[in-house]
This record gives C-alpha cells, structure tokens and sequence, in this order.
C-alpha cells in the first residue's frame, strides 16, 4: 500500500497549485488528480450537492487504489470533509482551510484581509477559525465571484482578470490590510499578478504547503510514506478534456496523462 498513490482533487484546476507544493515535499509518491471543472465553481453551489460530488470522487479515486485523500478545495472540505471521514475511516483525509492563524501571526498593522469564495466566507468552520485565532485582529473579507471562473481559462494575465481581481482587492487595500490569505486554491496562481498591484510590505498567504505536511504527517503515522521512484502524475476531468488539456501545462510543468472524467 506505501506505494499506492494519492488522490487529489478540486472543482477545478486550482488543486493544482496543492498538488505542487505534494510533490515538492513528497517527490516519491505518485499522485492522482481530479478537476470536477463540469460543476465548477462549488463556491456558488449548496453543500448536499458539494458533498454528493465529494463522494463521487471519492469513490473514483477508490477504484484506482488511492492510499489516502486530499481535499484541494476550501469550500469542499467544509461541506463534506467531516462526512467523508465518517464515510472512510480508513482512509487517511487532508482537508483545506483558510490561513487565519498564520496571518494573525504575521500581520504588523492589526488587519488581515481573506479573498475566497462566498461558500468558504459563509461557513460555520470559517467562523469557527475566526473566533479562535483573530481575537485581536480586525478580519476584513472579500468574496470573489467570478475569479475561479476566469483562472479556469488559463489566461492569468487576461485584462479581464486583472481588473476584477484589482476591485476584490483595493478595499482590503484601504481598509488597511497588510496580510492577504488566499482563502481558495485558485488563487496561489495569482501571486503574479497580485504583486503587481500590492505594496512590497504586504503578505500573501496560503496553506498549499501546510496542507503537503499534513499529508506527510499521516502518511507516516501509518507507515504508508512511499520509497518511490514516484509514476508520472495522472489527471481527470469531469468536462472537457481538450480544454484540460490545453490550460495544464500553464499551471503544471510537467509531462502527464490527461483522461476524461464520468460519475
């Protein structure tokens, strides 16, 4: 079983930039991934049917022989990452969740600002990480619609891009954020383009490589850490194929199978 590989997944292909930080951490396992880019984004979708599309991967990475399961996806792993434990106890799960404790710890000017989705900004966990670990900071949040939609493209430098991103972001800005969590997976991808539009000073933060220790961590809890040489990665997509195809190698360099994805 050491040698069985991961299965990663998102609504999209922002779970990519989760599966790199994996595979700069652990270069021996071999990874799976799914882009569930057909119900894209989960953002904007009710938690049943987030968790009825949590399950059907679920099971899909079951039939490939997956060791273990990460969650790519904020807004999936708080509508169906305590039901898939339960669903899968044997299996070890990573979920995602937004960076509130290190960016309360980072921050210099007493003010955080969190870009994500509104499934993410509207939950009971988000709540939860709030009232634990911003108790002496000022949290100032921001949802996003529409950005997942235009990273999903592939275009990180389109002007369309650029100027929605621009409006979510100059209010944190003038509110007097010095710290940004990057509340989804999507949006490590924009760190580019952000930082042509911040100050130097500020901080960008995400969880894409706490999330690669959390894995690590169990993984070896239960002697389940491969020796490698790791398979070259595989992908699926619950939509177009071609489309996948085409954007992946933006985002992930390096030479992979792309399939289609049917449940």
């Amino acid at each position: 079983m050491a040698e069985a590989p991961v299965g990663v997944f998102d609504s999209g292909v922002g779970g990519l930039s989760v599966l790199g930080e994996i595979h700069a951490l652990l270069p021996q396992e071999s990874l799976l991934y799914v882009a569930d880019c057909g119900h894209i984004p989960y953002g904007e979708k009710s938690p049943v049917f987030i968790r009825e599309r949590c399950v059907a991967v679920a099971e899909f990475f079951r039939e490939q022989g997956a060791k273990a399961l990460v969650l790519a996806c904020n807004t999936a792993t708080v509508a169906a990452v305590a039901d898939l434990r339960e669903r899968y106890p044997d299996w070890p799960i990573v979920g995602m969740e937004p960076a509130v404790k290190p960016a309360a710890a980072a921050t210099r000017s007493g003010v955080v600002g969190v870009l994500a989705t509104t499934g993410t900004l509207q939950s009971a966990k988000f709540a939860a990480l709030l009232d634990r670990f911003a108790n002496d900071v000022k949290v100032v949040t921001q949802p996003c619609p529409g950005l997942v939609e235009l990273i999903e493209t592939g275009h990180l430098h389109s002007d369309a891009l650029r100027t929605l991103l621009r409006r979510y972001v100059e209010p944190l800005l003038a509110a007097g954020c010095d710290t940004l969590i990057l509340g989804c997976t999507h949006y490590p991808f924009l760190k580019p383009l952000l930082r042509g539009m911040i100050p130097a000073n500020v901080i960008l933060i995400d969880t894409g490589a706490a999330v690669a220790r959390q894995l690590q961590r169990l993984l070896a809890q239960r002697d389940l850490l491969a020796s490698g040489p790791a398979r070259p990665a595989q992908f699926w997509t619950s939509a177009d194929p071609q489309h996948f195809r085409e954007i992946l190698p933006m985002l992930w360099k390096k030479s992979d199978i792309v399939s289609s994805f049917v449940r």
